[in-house]
C-alpha cells in the first residue's frame, strides 16, 4: 500500500488538539539515521499540532550515537537523543523511548526505513477519531523472505491471536500509535515489545485496539537483527504473556489450582492405601505406590505455598513499580514548549 503525504495528510483536518511523540530505537543504524529523520521530516512538515522525534540510541558501536547528536544539531530542537548505557535490546530501548515522550499520542518504528511515516498521521486520525488506545500496523504486502520471515510470523501471528484473543494480524509490526494515557499504564521487560496488544489489553478494551493496513519498504541499509531463532523465542514468550494476562493478579490461583490437584490425588492414593493397610492387613511398606502417594501430597503443598509467595510478590510489585528495564545517561530534557516541530 502506498500512499502520497497529501493524501496522509487530508485525514488530519478535522482531529482535536494534540501532539504526537516518535520512538525509534535504533542499535548499529549509522546509516539510516539521517534518511529516517529525512524521511520524518517530508511526511510531517506541514502537520498541524507539534511533534517531535525521540531515537533512541541502543548501545550502538557503529556511530549511531553521533549521527543522531548531528541529526538533533539540524533540526531545530525537534530531533532527541535518549542513549543507552549498554545495548538492552529493542523492548527496553522501546520503554525508555516511552518514558520520554511528553505528548498525547506516541507513535513506535522502527529505524531501518522500513516502516514508512507517511501512514502516522492517517493512524493518529483514526485513533482520535475513533476514541481508539491503539493502532497498529499491517504489513499486507511485507517486503521479507517468505521462509524466513513471512511464514514463521503468520504462525505466530495466528498463535498470538488464540491465545490472547486479540486478533492481529500482524503483532511484529513496530509500527503502532498509541494513546500516551493507556500506554504508560503499562511496563515492557524482556523481549514483550512484539506483545504490546495484549500487554495493553489489561488496561484496557480489546474494542479500542484496532489495526490498519501500512506501507512497507524493503531495508535498505544495514542488517535485521532479527532471524529464525526469533520464531522460537516468540513461542516462549507467548506461553508467559498467556501466563501473566489470567494470572498476573492472582498467580495464587495458578499454583494454588495445580497444587490442589496433587494434594488430591495423593491423598486419596494414601487413603486407599490406609485402608489396605488397617482394613485387609496387608503389607504396603514396599509399594511404589505408597512412595507416589507421598510424592503427590508434598509436591501439592509445595504448590501452594509457592501460589502464597508469588501471591505477596505480586502485591510488592504493585506497590513498588519503580524498577526499570534500561540505565539511560542524563540528558536534559527541554522545556514544556520547547523541542517541538511546531505547525508551519
Amino acid at each position: 500500500m502506498n500512499i502520497s503525504v497529501s493524501e496522509s495528510m487530508s485525514t488530519t483536518s478535522t482531529l482535536p488538539d494534540h501532539s504526537i511523540s516518535i520512538v525509534v530505537p535504533m542499535h548499529n543504524e549509522m546509516e539510516n539515521v539521517a534518511p529516517l529523520v529525512t524521511r520524518v521530516l517530508e511526511c510531517l512538515d506541514h502537520y498541524p499540532w507539534p511533534w517531535e522525534l525521540i531515537l533512541v540510541d541502543d548501545g550502538s558501536t557503529d556511530g549511531t550515537r553521533e549521527a543522531i547528536e548531528e541529526a538533533a544539531k539540524q533540526s531545530q530542537g525537534f530531533v532527541r537523543l535518549v542513549e543507552l548505557a549498554r545495548n538492552f535490546k529493542q523492548t527496553a530501548a522501546m520503554q525508555a523511548g516511552i518514558d520520554a515522550a511528553r505528548a498525547d499520542v506516541i507513535v513506535t518504528m522502527d529505524g531501518d526505513l522500513q516502516n514508512d511515516p507517511v501512514d502516522i498521521p492517517r493512524m493518529v486520525a483514526r485513533l482520535l477519531n475513533e476514541e481508539l488506545d491503539l493502532v497498529a500496523g499491517w504489513r499486507k504486502d511485507r517486503k521479507d523472505n517468505m521462509v524466513m520471515r513471512k511464514i514463521p510470523s503468520q504462525i505466530a501471528n495466528a498463535l498470538i491471536a488464540r491465545m490472547t484473543g486479540i486478533a492481529l494480524k500482524d503483532n511484529g509490526c513496530s509500527l503502532k500509535v498509541f494513546r500516551a494515557s493507556t500506554l504508560k499504564r503499562v511496563r515492557l521487560y524482556g523481549e514483550m515489545h512484539r506483545f504490546i496488544p495484549a500487554w495493553l489489553s489489561t488496561v484496557t478494551s480489546s474494542k479500542r485496539i484496532a489495526q490498519e493496513v501500512v506501507t512497507h519498504h524493503p531495508r535498505i541499509h544495514g542488517e535485521s537483527k532479527y532471524g529464525i531463532s526469533r520464531t522460537f523465542r516468540v513461542l516462549l514468550d507467548l506461553f508467559f504473556v498467556y501466563f501473566f494476562m489470567r494470572f498476573r493478579a492472582r498467580p495464587g490461583h495458578f499454583f494454588g489450582g495445580i497444587g490442589l490437584g496433587l494434594l488430591g490425588v495423593g491423598s486419596l492414593i494414601l487413603t486407599y492405601l490406609s485402608f489396605v493397610k488397617f482394613y485387609l492387613g496387608e503389607d504396603i511398606g514396599t509399594r511404589p505406590l505408597l512412595f507416589g502417594g507421598f510424592f503427590l501430597v508434598i509436591a501439592g503443598v509445595q504448590m501452594l505455598t509457592t501460589g502464597i509467595l508469588a501471591e505477596v510478590l505480586v502485591r510488592v510489585l504493585f506497590e513498588s513499580g519503580n524498577s526499570k528495564s534500561y540505565l539511560a545517561r542524563e540528558t536534559l530534557m527541554p522545556a514544556a514548549n520547547e523541542g517541538w516541530h511546531l505547525p508551519r
